[in-house]
This record gives structure tokens, sequence and C-alpha cells, in this order.
């Protein structure tokens, strides 16, 4: 009988697969904290304007789950990874155009919103593809792992990407980011042609609306958690332009230190504790960070509530999903990862045009308070569930 593989050989094979999120979203995050800039100083549209461009690559991302659920469980997860980085590829060259037609506002937009579209697909095939392989490698007892490593991944790159863009655009221009990106999807391109992919899972397939009823009640709780990460995203950089002050990317390297400080400690806590009790103590601590935020008298404060936003969040998609993923068949495992990624599409795709609103008559600091009330919304809701469950 062969001996069980160690935990350190389980990890690297993780990390093997979900090496493909970290490409997709590094190039999610090198335009994440200039892209608002650039729609509402460069190209003079509102406020509003700049959440609905980055709120299109979220909606997109929402659309799009249910044929990345397919493609996964149908046809395999390396191949929906080569069609994302494919996405990817294309996004890029589409964003370098938008950038060469900043003399024509309207047409830059809108090539601008199509890159980010495509790159929203893009997002959605790689997400679940690479959680999907990595449960089929490793097994479905290692779930919690799968989906915490995969969100270091990309909470990391973003971190990384989104002062990294700032910095080019401040040497290279605007024209360096569509670039950049087609450039690291061609590199996960060479890099996936070899790798073998683990076979297709047999047996009943769920449709997926039947899937979807299942998983909700878990996603909602979900969605109502991930709109703070949303706003944070989206607004961050025109907020801490309307107090004044600097160093916005900032914000998002902290919130993305936090978030993977937290899932490197504290993933185990979720096995020991159970899903529900690590994502109410989680969004009890987002909600706290999202109130610092709303009341930062300064730069320093601001940190300090994107850190502790990052902290509490980390743990809530892996601790809520161990518990919505038990409600499906592994043959329909991709279709559940769909369904419940959806929600959190959800959350990314209504904070922009939601909190872009609020800041229009409110302020921006009031998007955080917001925020702030729907976590807490969220919290009562995983409380409801977990009462149900036990």
């Amino acid at each position: 009988m062969p001996a069980a593989p160690s935990s350190l050989s389980i990890t690297l094979q993780i990390v093997s697969i979900v090496f493909y999120t970290f490409i997709a979203f590094i190039c999610i995050g090198l335009p994440i904290a200039v892209i608002p800039g650039y729609v509402h100083e460069q190209l003079d549209f509102s406020a509003v304007v700049a959440g609905v461009t980055i709120g299109s690559q979220y909606l997109a991302t929402l659309l799009s789950r249910p044929m990345a659920g397919r493609m996964s469980d149908n046809v395999g997860t390396k191949r929906a990874i080569v069609l994302g980085l494919s996405g990817i590829l294309l996004s890029g060259v589409l964003t370098f155009f938008a950038t060469l037609l900043q003399s024509l506002p309207s047409l830059s937009l809108g090539v601008l919103i199509v890159g980010r579209v495509l790159l929203g697909v893009a997002q959605g095939l790689i997400g679940v593809g690479t959680i999907s392989w990595c449960m089929g490698q490793v097994g479905a007892e290692h779930t919690a792992r799968s989906i915490s490593w995969n969100g270091i991944a990309s909470y990391g790159a973003i971190a990384i990407g989104a002062p990294l863009g700032v910095v080019m655009v401040a040497q290279y221009g605007y024209n360096s980011l569509g670039i950049a990106l087609a450039l690291l999807a061609a590199l996960g391109l060479v890099l996936i042609r070899k790798k073998p992919s683990v076979p297709v899972v047999r047996g009943e397939r769920l449709p997926f609306w039947a899937v979807f009823g299942r998983i909700a009640p878990f996603g909602a709780s979900l969605c109502l958690a991930s709109i703070g990460y949303g706003t944070l995203t989206t607004f961050i950089t025109l907020f801490y332009l309307s107090r004044g002050w600097i160093g916005a990317a900032w914000c998002l390297t902290v919130f993305g230190i936090c978030f993977i400080l937290s899932r490197l400690l504290f993933i185990s806590s979720i096995n020991r504790f159970g899903g529900f009790r690590a994502a109410i103590a989680c969004m009890t601590l987002e909600t706290i960070g999202l109130v610092l935020l709303w009341l930062a008298p300064s730069p320093g404060i601001a940190l300090i509530g994107a850190g502790l936003t990052g902290f509490g969040l980390s743990l809530v998609y892996p601790a809520l999903g161990v518990e919505a993923i038990k409600q499906v068949p592994n043959s329909s495992r991709g279709a559940g990862l769909s369904a419940y990624a959806v929600f959190f599409d959800l959350a990314l795709a209504i904070a922009g045009p939601l909190m872009g609103a609020v800041a229009l008559n409110l302020g921006y600091s009031w998007i955080f308070f917001c925020a702030a009330l729907l976590s807490v919304t969220g919290l009562g809701l995983s409380l409801l569930l977990m009462r149900r469950a036990y």
C-alpha cells in the first residue's frame, strides 16, 4: 500500500496549478489602481462611469460562470485555463489600442470596456479551472486548502500588480499596461503546454440551475461579505484623491499581504472549527476594518482598515465554500464551484455602480460604511445557515 502523500507534497501540487491563477491576477492587478483614474481624469468621465468600467469585468466573469463550469466538467480543466489565458492575451491587445485612442474618449472607453469584458471571462475560466484541477489532483478532502491557495495566488498577485501598475504607468505610460498583459498571458500559454491535466470525472451532471439552487444560500452570504472587497479595489484611488492623500495602491498591497498572512496562518481553523464559525469570525473582523476606512482621519488609519478588511475577508470564501461544495456530487464539482463563484462575481459587479452612486451623493467615505452594513447582513445569514445545519 503506497504511503499517503505528505502535507508539503499536496501543497506543492496545488501551488503548481494555482500558478496560472497568479498570472491571471497579476494581469487583473496591474490596471486596477490606474484604470479608474484613466477613465475619470484622462478621458474625463464621471466616477460612476469609472466604476462601471471596472465592474464590467466582474459582470462578465459572473455571466460566464455557467460556461466555465461546464467546460471544466465536460472537456477538462486544462482546456478551460488555456482558453482563459488566450482571452487575457487578447484583452491586453485591446487595452493597448484603447490607450492609443485617448484623443477619442468615447472610442477609447468602448475598446477598454471590451478588453475588460474579455479579462472577466478569462478570470471565470481560470478561477474555476484551477480549483477544480486542484481538487481532482489532491482530492476533495483538501477543498479548503485548494480554495485557499488559489486565493493566496489571486490576492498576492493583486498586491504585487497594483503598485507595479502605478509604477509602470508613471515610467512608461498607459500603453505599457496592455503590452504587459499580453506578454504575461503568452508566458502562461507556453508554460502550460506540457503540464498533464487530470481526467474528466464521469457521472451525473446536474443542470447548472439545480446546482445554483443548492449553493445559493451560502453564495448570498459570500456576496454580502465580498462587496467590501469590490468597494475597496474599485474606489480606493478616488477615495484617496478626494482626501488629498497619496499612496492609494499601498492600501491594495496591505490588503493583499494581510489576506495572504491570514490564509497561511489560519487555514487549518476551517477544518478545526467548521466553515460557518470561521466565516462568522472573519466577517466580524472585516466589518471592523471597513468601519475604520469609513472613519479614517489619515492614510495610516486607512491602511490599518484595509489590512483588517483583508485579514477578515481572507477565510470567508474557503470557509463558506467548504460548506457549499458539500451540496453537490463530484461529477458536478466544476458547476458547483462556478455557481458559488457567481456570488463573488456579483458582489464585484454591483460594487462599482452601487458604490459609485453612493459616492456621488454622500461622498467617498460613506461607501465603506455601506459595505460594512452589508458585511453585517452576511454575518447574520451565516448564523442562520449554521443553525439550520446543526
